[in-house]
């Protein structure tokens, strides 16, 4: 589904629910999944998802962008005039504020605990993938603090749904948004319209899936129950029917009709939050950072649109 009006009726539609997950043994991968919000039931999902946003309501995004931002100076002061910003910054900086303010015991070793996790998150990965996510989750649970099961499954949901999605935002908007030699695209706007016009145009969440559990009328026609659906968020962002020059680089254009951090029940809770860690990285690259003539590469995924690295010079 691409249609914007399409898309948004599908997030909040009863009859468009997200894929079942199987479980496993407590503390392994399938358990984490089975135990999250992310891939809950309807009658699971508003218990655990009231997990996430209490533990969120607790954190301040200004405070978790002052110290993003201050983790990034830390880091390019140490940097040579050459800088990865994917290896450096985007898949560190966010996951080690989060953690340490969620109370990990060891922020940087779950950072990268939870890279393993997300790399597997999604059903259907590779055995071994799997395996390395297994030992992952535990060795997450043993620095979550003490709480029952869910609620520290949940809160590793948080980190893992935080990895891959904050990363590529920022990697999309180190690539889109750093001045080059020869242009500088963003002149004097600011960072939180930039962001959210490169959520528009690159979202590091293409899309979203969902099974109907009815026959639903989509687009003129029927879907009947049991039916797969992929709900595009990229091409619903660019649909002419609701942006003015869909695929025009405009910051400042009005964010209510975005649906990248999805919509309804199931909305990303946590969007100021991650709106906040991007913001804080970005603020100092925009700052210090020129973006180099490389070209730019994904990682292979469905769903998910990630940079493999965007290489910057220091100043």
């Amino acid at each position: 589904m691409t249609r914007h009006a399409d898309v948004r009726a599908a997030l909040t539609d009863p009859a468009f629910r997200v894929p079942a997950v199987d479980s496993g043994p407590p503390g392994t991968l399938a358990w984490l999944r089975a135990s999250v919000s992310r891939f809950s039931p309807p009658q699971r999902h508003a218990e655990r998802r009231a997990v996430v946003v209490t533990a969120l309501a607790e954190l301040d995004p200004d405070e978790l962008r002052h110290e993003a931002a201050q983790l990034t100076v830390a880091v390019l002061d140490r940097a040579g005039d050459r800088l990865d910003v994917m290896r450096a910054l985007a898949r560190s900086v966010p996951l080690r504020v989060l953690a340490g303010r969620l109370g990990l015991a060891d922020p940087a070793a779950a950072g990268t605990a939870v890279a393993v996790v997300a790399a597997a998150y999604h059903p259907g990965v590779d055995v071994a993938l799997a395996r390395r996510a297994d030992r992952a989750v535990a060795t997450l649970l043993a620095l979550v603090p003490p709480a029952p099961p869910e609620v520290r499954a949940n809160l590793i949901g948080l980190l893992v749904q935080a990895c891959d999605a904050t990363a590529g935002l920022i990697g999309a908007a180190a690539h889109h948004l750093l001045p080059r030699p020869d242009r500088d695209p963003t002149g004097q706007a600011g960072t939180a319209d930039l962001l959210a016009e490169v959520l528009r145009l690159d979202p590091p969440v293409r899309a979203t899936r969902r099974v109907t559990t009815a026959a639903v009328p989509v687009g003129g026609q029927d879907l009947p129950s049991g039916s797969p659906v992929l709900l595009r968020f990229d091409a619903a962002n660019r649909d002419p029917r609701v942006f003015a020059e869909p695929a025009t680089f405009r910051p400042g254009r009005p964010e209510a009709a975005l649906l990248t951090f999805g919509t309804g029940e199931r909305g990303c809770p946590g969007e100021r939050h991650a709106l906040a860690l991007a913001g804080g990285v970005l603020d100092v690259l925009r700052e210090r950072c020129r973006r180099t003539r490389a070209d730019l590469r994904h990682e292979p995924h469905p769903t998910l649109r990630v940079p493999t690295n965007v290489q910057v010079s220091v100043r």
